[in-house]
């Protein structure tokens, strides 16, 4: 694993030190580690969503949908 040294003002060390004690995390570097996923995550779900707005309208989700979606699920 690599090392990263990252400054923070006084008031934002304090804020990660009170978040580490307060949700259970190990360290600062638990926290930042659990920040970065979560940004990843973000990301990724944002780019498949302007995939999805960008894309040819699909099939209406109605009831004949979902009772199709329904028997399929059921194996008939």
């Amino acid at each position: 694993m690599s090392t990263m040294n990252v400054s923070l003002p006084d008031t934002l060390k304090a804020f990660v030190d009170d978040q580490v004690d307060k949700r259970g995390y190990g360290t600062s570097s638990e926290y930042v580690r659990e920040l970065i996923r979560r940004d990843q995550d973000r990301q990724l779900l944002r780019g498949l969503l302007l995939e999805g707005a960008s894309s040819a309208p699909g099939v209406p989700a109605d009831d004949d949908y979902f009772a199709a979606l329904r028997k399929r699920a059921q194996g008939q």
